[in-house]
């Protein structure tokens, strides 16, 4: 462990400069702005780049594999992101992580830009997955660097960086969805662009800005043990190497293996993370109880973004094969549609924040809360299906039903997603605290690899029977949820 201490990292830090908070909040929030900018940029054309026609400057995948494909890749982004906290906590500090992953991203889309083959593109994808996985957490756990435990700024700087992750978020598919759906590689040279100008921002202010912050590895590895772990990296790169020649040749490992075993690996991963946890002798009795509190909660997180996530893969689809493009005299991108998210969160996030302040001790438990936006989610499946009831599976749908969809479904993130975050700290076992955070990102990497296996039972036949069925089970998870809640709230052990 390093002898600089918390104190001496948020000393050195300009405190002042950024609307009242520390300089090092200008450069985390502009770093996180152009790397959410280049990351949903490149999401909201990406599945369309795969199933589009070569003529019309696609990949020609099957419009199924695209889809599985899409939610694959978002689950081994969340994935990536414990393999990314590890590297920091025990080598190189969150600060080099940061940069690192920002390059690794850049290459990607540098090679996404490229015109060429499947093989250019898988490899651009494992270039963004670990990138992201390098800069996404630890980008987030150097905001909470620049400040003191009891700087009353925390809350306030928190909320400012996740601005700059939806702003991004926001005008990316506006920019790269306009100019990337008449022309893919260009889209993907604007988001390695985003991402080339937010490195250079990181750069040039990190020192002056940041200080300490960042540099300091929290749990180094000793010599004999970077030895070993080098070691075991460098043989399991070898073998994953060799097994991945003989199998592909053999027809072993083929697209559809390989989703499996990420479907496999995404309920697996955290349930490991649950026994280690609860049979640790590092957890007491109470935590013990509040882990057990956490798992349906953590049960329906993976129901609530295996809804939210696919707005990104079935919903992009339906925006671009169900939906009336040509509306109000306006010609409208499918990828704008994926800008309607963090519009809604921008706008109804500080009424929330309002809204559970005023209620006080009024206001829902956390279970309650959690049942809540599944009951949201499972209704904005049930809002997509109605176009298909009144109007059959053949006519195009009035976009304001996705518009509609799409805000129902970011109501249940609010009850969900923010209350998750603070829940997680909470339940936390002492000794897991920063591990169960990763947990909390797992739901989502679980929730896309479920998505991946169900992607292929859409089709316009089945259209009303998948939103249905799922937003019907979100519905009846909820109402579980909501009758369980006093008895899950029990289980907490004083946590409110």
């Amino acid at each position: 462990m390093s002898n600089i201490t918390k104190e001496k990292i948020v000393e050195s830090v300009p405190q002042n400069g950024f609307f009242g908070h520390p300089k090092g909040l200008f450069t985390l929030f502009f770093t996180e702005f152009w790397e959410r900018f280049s990351y949903y940029g490149m999401r909201a054309i990406l599945v369309f780049f795969m199933y589009y026609e070569v003529t019309k400057g696609g990949l020609g995948f099957p419009e199924e594999l695209a889809l599985a494909i899409m939610s694959i890749y978002g689950s081994l982004v969340y994935m990536s992101g414990i393999i990314g906290g590890w590297l920091a906590d025990r080598i190189f500090g969150t600060s080099k992580a940061v940069f690192y992953g920002g390059v690794l991203i850049m290459l990607g889309h540098i090679v996404l830009a490229i015109p060429g083959n499947a093989t250019l593109f898988f490899v651009s994808m494992i270039l963004i997955v670990l990138g992201t996985g390098l800069l996404k957490p630890n980008v987030s756990s150097m905001v909470g660097d620049i400040y003191s435990e009891q700087d009353n700024r925390r809350d306030s700087g928190f909320s400012i960086f996740y601005m700059g992750i939806n702003l991004g978020g926001f005008l990316s598919p506006l920019v790269v969805g306009t100019v990337g759906m008449n022309n893919f590689h260009l889209g993907f040279s604007l988001a390695a662009i985003g991402m080339f100008i937010g490195l250079v921002v990181y750069v040039i202010t990190r020192n002056k800005n940041l200080g300490l912050a960042g540099t300091v590895v929290v749990n180094p590895l000793s010599k004999e043990e970077k030895k070993k772990v080098f070691t075991i990296i460098g043989a399991g790169i070898v073998v994953i190497g060799i097994l991945v020649a003989i199998s592909i040749p053999l027809g072993i490992l083929t697209f559809d293996t390989f989703i499996k075993l990420v479907g496999v690996l995404g309920i697996l991963i955290p349930t490991l993370y649950f026994v280690v946890m609860y049979r640790s002798p590092k957890t007491t009795a109470v935590e013990r109880s509040r882990i057990i509190a956490y798992i349906p909660l953590f049960i329906a997180s993976i129901m609530f973004w295996a809804i939210q996530e696919q707005g990104s893969t079935i919903l992009a689809n339906y925006a671009d094969k169900r939906t009336q493009l040509d509306f109000a005299g306006l010609h409208i991108s499918p990828a704008w549609f994926q800008s309607l998210n963090p519009l809604f969160i921008i706008t109804l996030a500080p009424l929330f924040a309002w809204m559970w302040v005023k209620l006080g001790n009024r206001q829902p438990s956390i279970p309650q809360k959690f049942s809540l936006g599944l009951l949201f989610a499972g209704l904005s499946f049930l809002i997509i299906l109605l176009p298909a009831y009144f109007g059959g599976a053949d006519s195009l749908v009035n976009p304001l039903w996705l518009v509609l969809s799409y805000f129902v479904v970011v109501i249940g993130e609010l009850c969900l997603s923010p209350v998750g975050l603070s829940a997680t700290t909470k339940l936390a076992p002492a000794a897991f605290s920063a591990q169960t955070m990763s947990l909390w990102f797992l739901s989502n990497a679980a929730a896309q690899a479920i998505n991946a296996q169900i992607v292929k039972f859409y089709t316009p036949e089945t259209e009303m029977m998948y939103f249905g069925v799922i937003g019907g089970a979100a519905l009846v998870l909820s109402l579980l949820l909501f009758i369980l809640s006093p008895k899950i709230q029990g289980y907490m052990k004083g946590v409110k």
